[in-house]
């Protein structure tokens, strides 16, 4: 039965939550958690290991870290800088496990800021772009000395757009740049879409298996993964948005709960205890007006919050490739 629906969401964690409350035991997926009780940042690593996994998942096989930071959205330089640190450690992680190999002298990293800067839940990709620390072009031009260290980054951004504007499916555009300046890593950078939106803005998923650009609103672009780009392609993603049905569905979960304290409801919660999460989830979407259905709901600080969020990552990635090798 749990096969027949699928929760909206473009993180691991949540799907794997999703069988957990369904006391469904998915083989090949592994799952770790560490807690950072001083900043309070929960950090889930999620490991599909095999092809029955991903399949069970819906997921490419590899390697999903979740940070959730509920004060991620108070703007708190101090927390905002320790999460870059963190987001720094999480990539450098990855990028071991993912043998990433330096084929030049120095380097290479090419970090794509994929969205629409034109809409602000869209727009998290742009941003950290705009933030980064480019040096690849003084590097070509002045040598690697003019950095003033032994060892460098070379780091170039990208930032491809959306189809509506360029015509061209982004990973086209990224094997063109690809072919041309021959990175030995992809950064790809998105916003993602969350089941539960109390993880809105305050959860980072990294992953070493590439990205779908626009599947967390249903407009399923082509991947952007080692196999189609033809070197290693680390994901950064934040959850910007959650369907309306993700909405309605959590304000029935909280009704469902009070009924539970009412006498004259209690029969009616009682029923509809008895449906799993996903079904009562594709319950509230058929129950739904049709043209809410495909409506994606965003807070309305997001503004504020993109900016900061993005910053943040940049910071990590600034902080990661300021003249150190990712790898130890």
């Amino acid at each position: 039965m749990v096969e027949k629906y699928s929760i909206r969401t473009d993180l691991a964690l949540e799907d794997k939550e999703r069988f957990e409350e369904e006391n469904v035991e998915v083989q090949g997926v592994v799952l770790e958690e560490e807690y950072d009780e001083e900043w309070e940042v929960k950090t889930t690593t999620v490991r599909i290991q095999t092809e029955n996994g991903a399949k069970t998942m819906g997921k490419p096989a590899g390697t999903y870290i979740t940070m959730e930071a509920p004060n991620m959205a108070v703007p708190d330089e101090e927390y905002h800088s320790e999460i870059s640190e963190k987001i720094a450690d999480c990539i450098k992680k990855l990028m071991n496990g993912k043998n990433c190999k330096k084929r030049g002298e120095d380097w290479s990293v090419l970090i794509i800021g994929l969205g629409n800067r034109n809409v602000t839940p869209d727009a998290l990709g742009p941003y950290v772009a705009d933030n980064l620390n480019i040096t690849r072009h003084i590097v070509k031009e002045y040598g690697k000395y003019a950095m003033g260290k032994e060892e460098v980054t070379l780091i170039s951004a990208l930032v491809p757009g959306v189809m509506a504007q360029t015509g061209m499916e982004t990973v086209e555009i990224i094997r063109g740049v690809v072919k041309e300046t021959d990175p030995d890593v992809i950064i790809a950078v998105d916003a993602l879409a969350a089941r539960n939106s109390k993880r809105l803005n305050r959860t980072i998923q990294i992953a070493d298996t590439g990205i779908n650009p626009g599947s967390g609103v249903g407009n399923h672009r082509n991947a952007i993964t080692q196999e189609s780009v033809g070197v290693p392609v680390i994901a950064i993603g934040v959850p910007t948005v959650v369907d309306a049905a993700t909405i309605v569905n959590d304000a029935m979960e909280n009704l469902m709960e009070e009924m539970e304290h009412s006498e004259a409801l209690k029969g009616v919660g009682v029923v509809l205890q008895g449906y799993h999460a996903a079904e009562k989830y594709e319950l509230v979407r058929e129950l739904i007006s049709p043209h809410l259905n495909g409506m994606f709901v965003t807070p309305k600080d997001i503004d504020d919050t993109v900016k900061r969020i993005s910053f943040t990552i940049s910071e990590g990635l600034n902080m990661l490739f300021a003249g150190k090798e990712p790898a130890e």
